[in-house]
């Protein structure tokens, strides 16, 4: 493996309980239940399209006006939770594996279905390890679609093929294999059924793992 793709929420900080809350408070104004378990729907998955998943929930349907409306009222929520992140909500030994790549000069890339990928990234000191970052800002098609990946790749220079990527949802691992690269579940076994390969979290890869990874066919 040459190029190495990371998402964002789940795999390198847990901005999903942010989500959750900013979710959660929408889904109360409009009198929906929602719970923890109904978010997971909502992993890696674009805001517009999690609103829509809301929505159906409810049975409700709006003008496309009240729908931005919303959108923007839980986008507000959400940034006023993450305004308040720092380093501590790196999660753990994700710094041991972007060290060492990043000592090894590997190509580094972030690829996010998320629009404040780079804030977040600025927030808790990380922004610097990425040569690129993709992030829902710039792709239209969201996970599982491979867009976000392939342009990933396209930016650091790297074949598709001798890519890995880093994802803790299902639509991510499906859209790493779309794309022909290696998948790397970080999360549930039972839950990223399809990926290569999965971990718990990052404190389960040992350095020798990341070695192989950039050792094998050499």
């Amino acid at each position: 493996m040459e190029g190495f793709i990371f998402d964002l929420d789940g795999v390198i900080v847990d901005t999903a309980k942010y989500h959750y809350l900013a979710w959660k408070h929408l889904a109360d104004e409009l009198g929906i239940p929602f719970s923890e378990e109904d978010n997971e729907r909502f992993k890696g998955v674009s805001r517009k399209r999690c609103l829509e998943i809301l929505l159906e929930m409810g049975g409700l349907s709006v003008s496309a006006g009240q729908f931005d409306t919303w959108l923007k009222e839980k986008n507000e929520d959400y940034l006023s939770y993450i305004k308040q992140m720092d380093a501590s909500e790196i999660l753990p030994d994700v710094h041991k594996v972007l060290d060492y790549l990043l000592e090894r000069e590997v190509p580094m890339a972030l690829g996010s279905a998320s629009k404040n990928a780079r804030p977040i990234l600025e927030k808790v000191g990380l922004l610097s390890y990425f040569e690129t970052i993709v992030d829902g800002n710039e792709v239209v098609r969201a996970k599982p679609d491979p867009q976000v990946f392939l342009l990933a790749a396209e930016r650091l220079g790297v074949p598709p093929e001798r890519c890995v990527v880093f994802e803790d949802a299902l639509a991510g691992i499906e859209a790493a294999n779309a794309a022909g690269m290696m998948s790397i579940g970080i999360g549930d076994p039972g839950v990223l059924t399809e990926a290569d390969r999965v971990f718990t979290d990052f404190t389960e890869i040992d350095l020798e793992y990341i070695r192989g990874l950039l050792s094998a066919g050499q």
